[in-house]
C-alpha cells in the first residue's frame, strides 16, 4: 500500500511538471506581454482606454483584429513616429493625431506583444529584430 502511496504521488509530480512546462518562446511573449502592459498603461491607456476601447470619436480603439493583423508591420512605425490623417477602425474614419512616441526597440515590441495579443487579438511573439526590419520601411 505505501509503495502504491508513493508511486501516485511521484506519478502526479512528474505528471504536473510535464504540463507546467513552457517553450522558451512562450516565456519570452508572456514577459514581452506583462512589460508591453506597464508601457501601454503609461503611454496608450489615456487615449485608448483600459481595455483598447478607444476615446469616442477621438481616439480609435485597438480592439479591430482585422485592422491589427492586417498592420501589424506599420506598428513600429505608427508607435516610434505618431500617426496623422485619417484611419478607419471597424468601419469609422479617426481623423485625430497620435503622438510619435520615441522609445527603443524593445519598448516597441513589447507593446506590439501586449496590443497584438489583448483586447481579444492572439498574433503571437514580435520581436525587436522585426522592429528594426518594420523602421526600415516606414513612409
Amino acid at each position: 500500500m505505501r509503495k502504491l502511496i508513493i508511486l501516485s504521488v511521484f506519478s502526479l509530480a512528474l505528471v504536473s511538471m510535464f504540463y507546467s512546462c513552457q517553450t522558451a518562446e512562450s516565456v519570452q511573449r508572456d514577459a514581452y506581454y506583462v512589460n508591453g502592459r506597464d508601457l501601454y498603461i503609461k503611454h496608450c491607456q489615456n487615449c485608448h482606454g483600459e481595455k483598447g476601447e478607444g476615446l469616442g470619436e477621438l481616439t480609435p480603439p485597438l480592439t479591430d483584429s482585422v485592422f491589427m493583423k492586417n498592420n501589424k508591420t506599420r506598428l513600429a512605425c505608427i508607435i516610434k513616429n505618431g500617426l496623422s490623417g485619417p484611419v478607419t477602425i471597424h468601419g469609422k474614419v479617426y481623423e485625430g493625431k497620435m503622438p510619435d512616441f520615441n522609445m527603443a526597440s524593445i519598448d516597441i515590441a513589447q507593446l506590439t506583444v501586449y496590443i497584438t495579443n489583448g483586447f481579444g487579438h492572439k498574433q503571437g511573439m514580435y520581436s525587436s529584430e522585426q522592429v528594426a526590419k518594420d523602421l526600415k520601411q516606414c513612409r
